[in-house]
């Protein structure tokens, strides 16, 4: 039951941030009543995806070797940098100026760290089928929006506040981890 609901959650969540891609007409046509559907859609995906992973039962792929946490670790800090190198409005950080979509790469690095320490079938299927997704979401993005304009780069003081910001949200992030059972720093 549990890997159905997982399916079904990532699946959900891939229709709910496609629909407007693939389907642009019908989505413009539901006008701002399109938005609540696809805002449902996005919630009951993540009820979904966290009960079906918890639900699903330990089944193994492959060993997690102890020392993948400190490259997992290293990721999750790239990870959300990264993601934050889209946060400005106008000028970005420097590599907001390198990235065309820095948001779905922070969050395919935050799979695939994931993946390394995960090595059971429900995390194959729940970060695998979230890096799946945001592969295609960049290549959706860039077959529908043509060529990228770059943006101009901000000040360095951004820098160092999206350096910092990444410093709190790492800290703040591995703190509900161990909260949640998962010491994420070994042991």
């Amino acid at each position: 039951m549990g890997y159905i609901v997982l399916i079904i959650g990532v699946l959900l969540w891939i229709a709910a941030h496609y629909f407007k891609r693939l389907m642009p007409d019908v989505r413009a046509n539901m006008g701002d009543k399109g938005k609540g559907v696809v805002t449902a859609l996005i919630v009951v995906s993540l009820l979904a995806m966290i009960f079906g992973y918890r639900w699903a039962p330990f089944d193994p792929v492959w060993e997690p070797q102890p020392w993948l946490r400190t490259i997992n670790n290293a990721l999750m800090v790239v990870a959300f940098y990264v993601y934050g190198a889209s946060a400005a409005k106008g000028a970005k950080v420097w590599l907001g100026t390198k990235l065309r979509h820095p948001q779905l790469t922070g969050f395919g690095i935050w799979a695939v760290a994931h993946l390394l320490v995960n090595g059971d079938l429900a995390s194959l299927i729940l970060f695998g089928g979230l890096l799946a997704w945001a592969i295609g979401s960049a290549r959706l993005i860039n077959a529908a929006e043509g060529a990228w304009v770059v943006p101009d780069q901000a000040p360095f003081k951004k820098e160092i506040v999206l350096l910092v910001i990444t410093v709190v949200l790492f800290t703040i992030v591995s703190l509900l981890h161990t909260w949640a059972g998962v010491y994420p720093f070994g042991g």
